[in-house]
């Protein structure tokens, strides 16, 4: 069950980020998610900076508003990425 509400914290996070963003970002719904997962370790990174409580590798979701500032900050940078040339997934 721990990984279907990780799944669903991810898309919800994901789905955030996208909206708060400005500009367009084509992806579906596994790219969102994927967005919103990789925002919440971000996010996991950030709160253990922030705190210095745990590591930071654990797998852990961090809560829903350290995973939407992690996806925000993953989305900002995949948009600089596109923006100097760079290859994204």
């Amino acid at each position: 069950m721990d990984i279907i509400a990780f799944l669903v914290v991810g898309l919800v996070a994901g789905l955030i980020a996208r909206a708060v963003v400005p500009g367009n970002q084509s992806m579906g719904l596994p790219r969102t998610m994927a967005l919103g997962i990789g925002g919440s370790f971000i996010g996991g990174l950030i709160h253990s900076l922030i705190y210095s409580r745990g590591n930071w590798a654990e797998f852990h979701p961090t809560g829903l508003l350290f995973s939407i500032v992690g996806a925000i900050t993953l989305l900002l940078l995949i948009g600089f990425a596109q923006r100097r040339g760079l290859p994204t997934p």
